[in-house]
């Protein structure tokens, strides 16, 4: 089995919640725009009252003006009715507007805090999710969600509402044959929870399923240049075709829960019916009630469970939505792992000081072990090492991506869990490997971490970078659409655009995470001109693959296996004759004796 076929839509922690719960969160959200709600109320017990009141005048109808021959009483009452099911049908249709446009405004929050959460909660959460999944929480379980308040509250709480108004009805009418109509309400609520309980587990599975196809679904458009190129299409179609069936699969079972519902309720008012008048018609006989009575409660009957059908061609709406809000509730439950301290950070000078840093994102496989260092104001410090050694890591506590295990991280003498987010990250600036560009046009995205700025500014931004020539050259320059991504750019390109980001924003501290690794030798020239005007002044932590990027650096850190096994100037780490040595004779010099003669094959 393929590891992308693993479930990654449900996690240890997200367990079923009670039904009642969720109704109720849904309910408070509500409660903003009560105004809309009251309303909606106030409406739907008038449609209640007509219908109660509907019955009613049929049987008298029957009794007092049909039996007797009044014709002229008969059109009175059929007026009467007629006015009652008008004032009925505009009660419903504007019952359904009002909480149509509460249950919106609804929706529009809970999607901009999802929104929020999403942006708020830190890495290491986010990097054990897939995007799709969180997009299928913020884009199809919202639109569950809507598909349910729009359609759906509104006609289950005027079922509600009407039931309670025709049983009023029933009692104030005939107290005997209302009680021989209930007869069957036990039965129906029993089969209620068992559908409920049935269905709802068949629909979390579909929300569940709904949430791996969103996360395939956008790996693979994401990766398709990948999987072209390594002709993995058709193995990605047969995955997907199995993550799409599971979800088809889901939901048929899921219908085939709900769509015994309405069925079954229907059977139940059959056998109501003929129980209501063959009771109805023995105390008819006897002379006990009148015909027009037994006629309406014939009609009371079919009132009865008329809103209760109703109630059952809404329920996979409801469920499915109970299911998305879980869903939804979960996401928005999530604490984030890092606090903001009490106080904003004072304009940074720039000195870094590390104190026995320990990290690790599983408490069971430590990634930094015992880090101390300290840069002063304005120092370049490059950090070298093997792949996986912990350099990535080491620059990302500092911009507090992630706490610390153990040990404190300084600047300026503040301990950086001391002070907000914001207020650290405002001051720093980040280029990485990997530059993430924004849809959008050139200047959007250089001005992307100062809203602020003139275009003068981002333009002197990016010939700093060395960006403006090859912008110039774009179809609209500065205004040119880049595409999803940059997507309409070169590696280079991007690169060079985000690090004019970087020196628009003015950073205090500035991190560069292997910025030159991807871009041609020219590019890099390029690059590190610019660089090195941007770092003057700067407190730099500058990661390097190509050691030769690093020369001129304040101090060098040799990392290995998490920790730092070397430090010094460039010049004195290759005297030293150790692992930063290695590494510079590696990626410089091959004695003859290692290296390899490759020869032509033949077939």
């Amino acid at each position: 089995m393929f590891h992308g076929m693993r479930r990654i839509a449900q996690t240890e922690e997200e367990r079923p919640e009670n039904t009642r719960r969720v109704v109720g969160r849904l309910v408070r959200h509500l409660a903003p725009y009560k105004k809309y709600v009251l309303i909606a109320l106030l409406l739907t017990l008038v449609s209640a009252a007509t219908q109660g009141l509907g019955p009613t005048l049929v049987g008298r109808a029957i009794d007092r003006f049909i039996a007797p021959g009044d014709v002229r009483g008969l059109v009175g009452i059929v007026f009467a009715l007629l006015i009652v099911y008008v004032i009925g049908m505009l009660a419903t249709r504007y019952q359904t507007y009002f909480m149509g446009v509460a249950g919106q405004k609804v929706l529009a929050d809970l999607r901009q805090k999802v929104f929020e959460k999403i942006e708020s909660l830190h890495l290491q959460y986010l990097e054990g999710k897939q995007a799709g999944d969180l997009m299928s929480r913020l884009v199809n379980d919202i639109d569950a969600l809507n598909s349910f308040i729009s359609q759906s509250l509104a006609q289950i709480i005027g079922a509600f509402f009407a039931l309670i108004g025709i049983m009023v009805a029933m009692f104030v009418l005939e107290w005997r044959l209302a009680l021989a109509t209930l007869t069957v309400v036990p039965i129906m609520l029993l089969l209620t929870n068992l559908f409920a309980r049935w269905s709802r587990r068949a629909f979390r599975e579909t929300r569940e399923t709904i949430g791996d196809v969103s996360a395939e679904m956008e790996e693979q458009v994401t990766g398709v240049k990948v999987a072209q190129a390594f002709n993995r299409t058709r193995l990605n179609i047969r995955q997907f075709a199995a993550r799409n069936a599971a979800n088809r699969d889901a939901n048929v079972s899921a219908n085939a829960v709900t769509s015994a519902f309405a069925p079954t309720m229907n059977v139940l008012s059959t056998l109501d019916t003929a129980l209501v008048a063959a009771y109805g018609g023995y105390l008819a006989i006897r002379g006990a009630i009148s015909v027009g009575t037994v006629v309406a409660f014939i009609q009371f009957v079919q009132g009865f469970f008329r809103p209760i059908q109703a109630v059952a061609q809404s329920w996979t709406l409801a469920q499915s939505a109970f299911a998305a809000a879980e869903r939804v509730f979960y996401l928005l439950d999530t604490e984030p792992a890092l606090k903001d301290g009490p106080r904003e950070m004072p304009p940074i000078k720039g000195r870094v000081v590390f104190e026995n840093v320990s990290f690790a994102y599983d408490p069971d496989h430590p990634v930094l072990h015992d880090i101390s260092l300290t840069a002063e104001a304005g120092q370049t410090v490059a950090v070298v090492g093997p792949t996986g050694a912990g350099k990535t890591t080491l620059v990302s506590l500092l911009a507090r991506f992630y706490d610390v295990t153990e040990g404190r991280i300084l600047i300026d003498g503040i301990d950086i869990r001391e002070v907000t987010q914001k207020s650290l990250r405002s001051q720093m600036g980040m280029v990485t490997q990997e530059p993430f560009l924004f849809s959008g046009t050139v200047l959007e995205n250089i001005r992307y971490g100062r809203l602020d700025a003139s275009e003068e500014e981002v333009i002197a931004a990016a010939k700093a970078a060395r960006a403006h020539e090859f912008i110039e050259r774009l179809p609209q320059g500065y205004q040119t659409e880049i595409g999803e991504r940059g997507g309409l750019l070169s590696q280079g390109q991007r690169q060079l655009i985000a690090i004019a980001r970087a020196i628009l924003a003015d950073p205090r501290i500035l991190i560069l995470d292997e910025a030159t690794a991807s871009v041609d030798t020219r590019t890099e020239r390029l690059i590190q001109a610019a660089l090195e005007r941007l770092l003057v002044g700067r407190t730099s932590f500058v990661i390097a693959h190509r050691l030769s990027t690093v020369r001129h650096a304040d101090v060098v850190l040799v990392m290995d296996g998490g920790r730092i096994v070397e430090q010094g100037t460039h010049e004195t780490l290759l005297a030293q004759g150790g692992l930063y040595a290695e590494l510079y004779r590696r990626q410089f010099y091959v004695p003859p004796e290692e290296r390899e003669t490759v020869k032509p094959t033949t077939k």
